[in-house]
């Protein structure tokens, strides 16, 4: 039986496209779960969301309003998702009005914020009314299905990849996502590990919202989940999504990740023309000699490869930082949405053959054979 995927319209007033957009940018580039049929975005309306992003039209289109998207799509989707990630947990009047009426209009409501909507009364008693359900995707497991760590992350005998990087919104889940689908497009079973809720939005079956557990727990959650993939999927390789940065002095993700998923090499996204840290205007971006020296300082993983976020760059500038990267770093460099996984492939089947040997054998497989005359 396939499964059908829900229909969503995506909120994210004044943010698509941004850095507190991420969630909307990352439903709408992909997702397992939901057939995204609109964003809204009043300062966009009337656009296509493929091409404000990526520039490339996707055909789902930014309205101003809700009644704009009720208006012209042709049912009333089944979710209403907000799709900003701002650094303050509250939502606004106005936006709680907005799901008020979605509510009204029959829509579940799909939440990654810290403020959870399933516990607020008056969410609670207008879900109530109007049938629908409301789901917090950042809602951490109850206390009893918590995990500590153990060690038994050295029973998982595949190669583990962290996507880390030198900043939030970065583009790590969107290196990560890409790279999956890449691989599994070549025969090698790839399962991805989310510790966020947009890549938990978009239908990451293991993992958790690391930010929302109480600290105790996130390193054995993190175990947990790459153990889970490992002995439930039988995996050929496991990427865990990357949060935040080592070196980012206001969160303890990507060392949580380090320390929980010992991977076997790390992968490091990082925005070359950023000025400063997202949402943090007095501190500056770290050069990326610092953060590649600081993550092999306190781990026992190596960088293996560079993906760059292209935001305030010409294609001009993402090619010539590429070539200066590779030949000063010594790493495969490359910009996923510009260039594909090429790169990130062939650098992950040099250091593991065997991953070279799976598609190999695929693509063995799928070669006929021809009968000799």
């Amino acid at each position: 039986m396939s499964f059908v995927k829900k229909t969503a319209l995506v909120y994210c007033e004044n943010q698509f496209g941004l850095m507190d957009g991420k969630t909307a940018a990352g439903l709408v580039r992909h997702s397992e779960t939901y057939e995204i049929v609109g964003v809204i975005d009043s300062s966009l309306a009337g656009k296509d969301a493929g091409e404000e992003l990526d520039s490339k039209k996707n055909y789902i289109p930014i309205f101003a309003n809700l009644t704009e998207a009720l208006g012209h799509l042709p049912k009333v989707p089944n979710c209403y998702i907000y799709g900003k990630a701002p650094l303050e947990a509250c939502i606004s009047i106005e936006e709680r009005l907005l799901i008020l009426e979605a509510m009204q209009k029959g829509m579940d409501i799909i939440n990654g914020l810290h403020e959870f909507f399933s516990e607020d009364r008056e969410f609670i008693q207008m879900a109530q009314e109007c049938g629908i359900q409301i789901q917090d995707i950042r809602k951490p497991p109850n206390l009893k299905d918590l995990h500590v760590f153990t060690g038994e992350i050295s029973k998982v005998n595949v190669p583990v990849i962290a996507m880390l990087g030198t900043d939030c919104a970065c583009g790590k889940m969107t290196t990560a996502v890409e790279l999956n689908k890449a691989l599994n497009n070549l025969g090698i079973k790839s399962i991805m590990v989310a510790t966020g809720q947009t890549s938990l939005m978009q239908g990451s079956r293991y993992g958790v919202a690391i930010d929302a557990l109480v600290s105790q727990f996130v390193i054995g959650e993190i175990e947990n989940a790459v153990l889970q993939a490992f002995e439930q999927e039988k995996p050929d390789i496991i990427l865990v999504e990357g949060q935040s940065a080592v070196s980012h002095p206001a969160f303890m993700g990507s060392l949580a990740i380090l320390k929980g998923s010992m991977p076997d090499g790390v992968i490091l996204q990082h925005p070359p023309a950023r000025q400063f840290r997202c949402d943090f205007p007095l501190l500056k971006m770290p050069a990326i000699e610092s953060e590649i020296q600081l993550i092999e300082a306190i781990s026992q993983s190596k960088i293996i490869a560079i993906a760059l976020s292209h935001e305030n760059l010409t294609n001009k500038q993402v090619e010539t930082t590429i070539e200066d990267y590779e030949q000063r770093l010594r790493l495969p460099t490359t910009d996923v949405l510009s260039y594909g996984c090429e790169k990130l492939v062939q650098t992950l089947c040099d250091r593991f053959p065997k991953l070279n040997q799976i598609i190999k054998r695929k693509h063995s497989e799928t070669v006929p054979i021809l009968a000799m005359g």
